[in-house]
């Protein structure tokens, strides 16, 4: 065999390698994904402390296993994912600090990364793919206000339990787009995940196509308007660094929205319009963002459905500017009447999700969406109404209402809602 030849052979050897080596990734064309050329559209759901089960043992594990299984069979193959908490704490209200990825500074619990390394391994088995989002605007995981905290400024003030107000949260959390060291820090921990080889299957985080994206934080805000130029930069930043080490899989963002930005959709526009940024996010939150008034969800209904509408047109018009998917990644309604009862109805709840799913099939730039979220075959505690030490962990994080939000494997009409769209994908 002549020079020529050898060489063919090997170029056609190694592309055939690099193409083999590429399936089961998902891809973007234009508003669309696609897998292995085949479009990709998915309902999934939010299991934020997926990654947390399996370091509870075998008992841990075992519930991981069926949870998935489940939502295999209910057709929910996509499930958004913390990677992990960060920092230790005596503030009764988010993830336990024995639960904390990163308790210090640059120093990672391999027994909480194990966990990860299990869930991925376990979604690998079943086809199923993870968004993960590596840290947190709110202060339920840690999140950024961890960093400030470990780099002099003081304790984070908390809005909702500890007699702040919501300004004072907000300036604290923006000073995080100022402080070198915290975002340094940052990057560490980002660089610590996407270097990771998984303990469990041998593989290379940055090339396992369980994993569907990253996404470099939840429900990014520059929180005081005078902070957004420095959390716009910083967000180019870290999607920077990402696609710098991990090139296989997709990035986006993890926003809410413009409600994140006092509805200036401009900031919107600009974090996504990055060309690291493959994909466009939002959120919708009627209860939240006070569509409806205390437990009047029937009454507020009309309302909320409007809203909704009017909010998904808008962010379907950027993504049709920036030729780039849409996932509706997180939206929930509470129960009937606001029960945490896991006995109650969820008829609004129900008709909310049939809604949002509708959209979805309405609208092919709408590539995605997870419901928030999946409370699997944990249950509320009677009469408690906050997670405590030694409890399940189930869709509401520790600073929610256990059962505000989440969607068990006992909801029966919810799962009819949602296998009616899932047979449709």
């Amino acid at each position: 065999m002549n020079t020529k030849k050898i060489l063919f052979t090997f170029l056609l050897l190694t592309a055939s390698i690099t193409c083999f080596a590429q399936r089961g990734f998902v891809r973007v064309e234009g508003t669309r994904f696609t897998i292995d050329g085949k479009p990709y559209r998915y309902i999934g759901a939010n299991y934020w402390y997926g990654g947390l089960l399996a370091t509870n043992g075998e008992k841990g594990k075992n519930r991981l296993k069926t949870e998935l299984d489940f939502l295999k069979k209910n057709g929910i193959t996509n499930l958004r994912i913390m990677v992990g908490a960060e920092g230790l704490t005596t503030y009764p209200y988010r993830t336990p600090s024995e639960k904390s990825l990163q308790p210090e500074p640059g120093k990672f619990d391999e027994n909480i990364a194990y966990g990860l390394d299990y869930l991925l391994d376990e979604l690998g088995k079943r086809n199923m793919k993870a968004v993960l989002h590596f840290t947190n605007t709110w202060d339920w995981s840690g999140g950024l206000g961890q960093y400030l905290e470990w780099n002099g400024y003081g304790t984070q003030p908390r809005s909702k339990y500890g007699g702040y107000t919501w300004n004072e949260n907000q300036h604290y959390t923006s000073q995080f787009f100022t402080c070198q060291k915290c975002m340094d820090e940052l990057d560490v921990y980002i660089k610590y995940i996407l270097h990771r080889t998984n303990s469990i299957n041998g593989k290379k985080y940055v090339s396992d196509p369980a994993i569907m994206a990253w996404e470099i934080i939840n429900e990014p805000r520059a929180m005081e308007q005078s902070a957004t130029p420095a959390f716009e930069a910083w967000m180019q930043h870290v999607s920077s660094l990402i696609k710098s080490i991990d090139n296989n899989h997709l990035l986006t963002t993890g926003s809410e929205g413009d409600i994140a930005s006092d509805n200036d959709i401009s900031v919107f526009k600009t974090i996504h319009a990055d060309k690291n940024i493959d994909y466009l996010t939002i959120h919708i939150w009627p209860k939240n963002w006070s569509w409806f008034k205390d437990t009047s969800i029937v009454a507020g209904y009309a309302n909320t459905i409007t809203n909704a509408t009017n909010y998904i047109n808008r962010h379907i018009q950027i993504a049709k500017e920036l030729n780039k998917p849409l996932v509706i990644e997180e939206f929930g309604l509470p129960r009937d009447s606001q029960s945490f009862d896991i006995n109650s109805t969820t008829r609004n709840r129900d008709n909310f999700y049939d809604f949002i799913f509708g959209q979805m099939m309405q609208h092919p730039e709408i590539s995605g969406a997870n419901f928030w979220a999946f409370g699997g075959i944990a249950r509320p505690k009677p009469g408690q109404i906050f997670w405590k030490d030694g409890n399940e962990f189930m869709g509401d994080p520790g600073g929610e209402e256990q059962g505000l939000n989440s969607v068990f494997d006992t909801d029966a009409s919810t799962w009819r809602i949602i296998r009616k769209y899932t047979e449709m994908q």
